[in-house]
């Protein structure tokens, strides 16, 4: 098998997963019909992969053939098919994200090395692949991309693609850094997972404390109206003439 067929199948492979993640997800989060449920498992799934095509600047592969889309369509009827008990419906949605997401990163980052651009944009263009298409489904239900604000997500993405892309700088093959990496990736969310593993939030900033106008003055209280004259008390002297 070559390389190019290996990365076919695993890009395949993790288009059905992310493609069924993203229907079961729309199906938690929002109330949309069966075309609704289509079209959100089909973005989650190759919506990361286009972004990725449009930055390296040739056409888009879901778009090239009859098969991703497919694949996508039948990964985004999931749901119809194998309807999850509410308390399994989690679960479902976090293993086939974890899958999706240790697959796709190790493809884009092998396809920025194919376009001939160096490690670091190799990492950058595998992270995107792995959370473009979620970001996008998380748009058009409404909600903060999860990737923006929870869960051990974007770290294991980019240490599946680092393994990628620092192989050719080791003589690795290509086929031995790809599984390294996937296996990397997956056992690094799991893990974030299992422990409950997630980035520390960032501190905000105190509100600012109201401060009284510069050009206001203070106020003047009026005078007691039941004020009594302070001479109360006092004695007169009165001259006596003789």
């Amino acid at each position: 098998m070559t390389i190019a067929e290996a990365i076919r199948i695993i890009d395949l492979l993790g288009t059905f997963a992310f493609a069924a993640n993203g229907a079961y997800a729309a199906v938690r989060a929002a109330k949309v019909d069966i075309v609704g449920l289509i079209v959100l498992g089909s973005v989650t799934a190759v919506g990361g992969g286009m972004i990725r095509d449009v930055l390296l600047d040739v056409p888009p592969v879901a778009l090239t053939t009859w098969v991703y889309p497919t694949v996508a369509l039948v990964g985004s009827l999931v749901p119809l098919v194998l309807r999850r008990p509410r308390r399994l419906l989690g679960r479902t949605i976090g293993m086939l994200d974890t899958i999706g997401l240790s697959l796709f990163c190790v493809v884009g980052a092998q396809k920025a090395l194919e376009h001939g651009l160096g490690p670091v944009p190799a990492i950058w263009l595998g992270v995107v692949t792995c959370i473009g298409g979620g970001i996008l489904r998380d748009v058009m239900t409404k909600r903060v991309p999860a990737v923006l604000k929870e869960g051990f997500y974007a770290v294991p993405a980019a240490a599946g693609a680092a393994v990628v892309a620092v192989a050719p700088l080791l003589g690795t093959p290509a086929g031995v850094a790809m599984a390294t990496g996937a296996a990397a990736c997956f056992l690094l969310r799991l893990l974030g997972v299992t422990l409950k593993v997630n980035l520390p939030p960032t501190h905000q900033l105190p509100a600012p404390a109201a401060s009284a106008s510069p050009t206001s003055e203070p106020a003047i209280e009026p005078p007691s109206s039941g004020a009594t004259d302070a001479k109360a008390g006092t004695t007169t002297h009165e001259a006596d003439q003789t």
